[in-house]
């Protein structure tokens, strides 16, 4: 207990960890309620459109999303590293210049995300829905890419500004918003069409909020007139498209072989079994919940710390939120134990042979959220490329076993698949962005001087 107290107490003097733990905290809040509403929700769907019903509403929200990503360049990273810097330099011109540029990129790659989709609708329904006849609702969702228009950049602004009370809002608005038309739908017993527009309503708000306040924030930090500035006032145009494209490479890498699970699942199995599968995904998605904030908060925190060069603060940084995040963890894992067949229950027991894969799953999603700033550590470095040399490794390999064990060994091997990706893959990253650690601090000895 006294331990317990000097590590509070430590926490509380460290300016950023405390910056970390109030933006995690209002995070958190509005976390909270939503993943009571966010598990509401997915019972609710889940009790009304039977198994199958439930696993192709997930092909069809995964398809748009994949899409979506799979053009994307992740502008949030780009932005958090670059404009962090440019304002702990005072060079609100050239984090302006970056700002405009990144806006400009995400919309037209956004755009062309939208156009890609509509000419792969009808594919996609075939090929995962296993009808071609669900094309439509392939269609309307992929209107949620649009409406996310610049949403990255726009996250990255409120970042930097520290506006993660803003976030927060936005988050249990659009969750409240969803979980009430999906309750309308079970009450009034309507089909899969009510439920997709909940989603696609609540992915609308997700999109919009954060560009109309992103807006209020650039007013703040930058200088009047910021669309104006000159594109040469960007950093070196070589260094920022590696970094883009190695953020895109690594983003795309991971959309594959990691965020298109149910696609996968569907492809290789049924949308019996993607059903299944989704269920399991979800109650392990909602049990890490609440370290989702950390990721965002934290990232903004690691970026500043290491352009100030201060290596002994940004040790025990990673080392607090680490105890924090391995701490929830553990409980999850003892929780998921014993009560994770009454929380399969309630979704219906029909959905009871997702409990194998839920508990495979918790192995590499469990080791990937205790060293959640891994990846965030080695792009305040600068050193996107790594993290996509070792997730193109990896999931190659994870990708290469797919093919002869999914089909053969069910869900159940996809989900070991994933579980190795993230043990292996992240292990990786890990080491080296500690090394980096390491290597930096003897380079520059002097900075320790400074805390």
């Amino acid at each position: 207990m006294n331990q317990i107290k000097k590590w509070m107490a430590a926490w509380q003097d460290d300016p950023r960890m405390g910056r970390i733990l109030r933006n995690t905290g209002m995070l958190f809040s509005s976390n909270t309620i939503s993943l009571g509403l966010s598990v509401a929700q997915s019972i609710l769907a889940a009790r009304l459109l039977g198994v199958e019903l439930f696993g192709v509403l997930g092909t069809i929200t995964v398809f748009a999303s994949t899409i979506n990503r799979l053009f994307s360049f992740r502008m949030g990273e780009l932005v958090v590293r670059y404009v962090s810097a440019y304002l702990t330099d005072e060079r609100p011109d050239k984090a302006a210049a970056v700002v405009k540029a990144a806006l400009l990129a995400e919309a037209l790659t956004t755009v062309v995300a939208f156009i890609f989709l509509v000419f792969t609708a009808r594919l996609g329904a075939q090929v995962f829905a296993k009808d071609v006849n669900f094309t439509p609702y392939f269609l309307v969702y992929g209107i949620s890419v649009l409406g996310s228009l610049v949403v990255e950049t726009s996250t990255g602004i409120l970042q930097v500004d520290n506006r993660f009370r803003s976030q927060a809002t936005v988050n249990l608005a659009q969750s409240a918003l969803t979980a009430l038309v999906i309750a309308v739908a079970y009450i009034t017993n309507a089909g899969l069409w009510l439920v997709l527009a909940a989603y696609l309503i609540g992915k609308m708000i997700l999109g919009i909020a954060p560009a109309v306040l992103a807006w209020g924030s650039l007013k703040r930090l930058l200088p009047q007139r910021w669309w104006t500035a000159s594109f040469d006032l960007l950093p070196p145009r070589r260094e920022l498209v590696s970094f883009a494209m190695s953020t895109n490479m690594s983003a795309t890498i991971n959309l594959l072989v990691r965020d298109s699970e149910l696609l996968w699942v569907a492809f290789f199995l049924s949308p019996l079994e993607a059903g299944y599968y989704k269920v399991a995904l979800a109650i392990i998605n909602l049990t890490v919940l609440p370290i989702t904030p950390f990721i965002s908060t934290t990232y903004p925190e690691i970026s500043r710390t290491v352009a100030e060069k201060r290596w002994s603060a940004l040790r025990n940084l990673l080392k607090r939120v680490t105890a924090l995040s391995a701490g929830w963890i553990a409980l999850v894992t003892v929780g998921l134990a014993l009560f994770g067949k009454w929380l399969i229950g309630l979704y219906g027991w029909e959905y009871l042979p997702a409990y194998p894969a839920m508990m495979v799953l918790l192995v590499g999603t469990g080791f990937a959220n205790i060293f959640f700033w891994n990846r965030p550590l080695l792009l305040a470095f600068g050193k996107p490329a790594f993290t996509f040399r070792a997730a193109l490794v990896v999931g190659l390999l994870k990708m290469s076993l797919a093919f002869p064990l999914v089909p053969r060994f069910g869900n159940v091997a996809e989900a070991a698949l994933l579980s190795g990706y993230h043990l292996f893959s992240g292990g990786a990253i890990l080491l080296r962005g500690l090394g980096l650690i390491k290597e930096r601090s003897r380079l520059r000895p002097e900075a320790e001087a400074e805390e």
